[in-house]
């Protein structure tokens, strides 16, 4: 039976729109880790899209959400207790949102697989001024999720930043694939393509 997480919870089982924008990236039928999930606001979005998906938490009250879902496969795991709990296996897609235990992200980077995708928001230095996370430990430095993910992937969109959508927070966001991704991967998902300049427009060829 799947438990529904509280009303005063829903709103937090809204996408991020980081993954909203750049969920295209991962297609149907593929295999999704979505590490530290809490209720599963992003497992629910990629097994929506026919993905599936490993949601993995160390809170069993928040996977008991999940529990029953079509294309959810959950696993208790504390991923600061246990080390890297994924050791030789790869991933389609790898997504993760306001998480950051730093000694496990070179393996995670490296269970990305060759075709796949890696989609990671979290907060950054410089949200102590907002409020939590303020412990250093659980902030990027700026420019530390590029620099980490850029040796292996490509990367397809990055930001960091203030933002100030809600509570004020300053955050780094990452979209990147395999290097064996057909190049180059769609920004969106609309059909067709962006209009090509004519040759009397006063940009086009510069």
């Amino acid at each position: 039976m799947t438990v529904e997480p509280s009303a005063s919870r829903h709103e937090s089982l809204a996408p991020s729109p980081w993954m909203l924008r750049y969920a295209h990236l991962v297609p149907p039928g593929a295999r999704v880790l979505d590490l530290a999930c809490g209720f599963g606001r992003h497992a629910r979005l990629f097994a929506q899209r026919s993905a599936h998906v490993l949601a993995v938490d160390r809170d069993r009250d928040a996977l008991s959400a999940l529990e029953g879902i079509a294309g959810i496969e959950t696993r208790l795991i504390d991923l600061e207790a246990s080390g890297w709990p994924f050791a030789g296996e790869r991933f389609d897609a790898i997504v993760v949102s306001r998480y950051l235990h730093r000694t496990t992200l070179p393996q995670l980077i490296a269970a990305v697989a060759d075709e796949g995708t890696l989609l990671y928001e979290t907060f950054a230095r410089g949200n102590e001024t907002y409020g939590r996370p303020s412990n250093p430990n659980f902030l990027l430095e700026p420019g530390e999720l590029l620099a980490i993910a850029a040796p292996r992937l490509t990367v397809v969109a990055f930001e960091q930043g203030l933002v100030t959508e809600g509570r004020p927070a300053v955050i780094q966001r990452l979209a990147a694939v395999g290097r064996r991704r057909q190049w180059p991967p769609p920004l969106d998902a609309v059909d067709g393509v962006l209009d090509a300049p004519s040759r009397d427009d006063p940009g086009h060829g510069k």
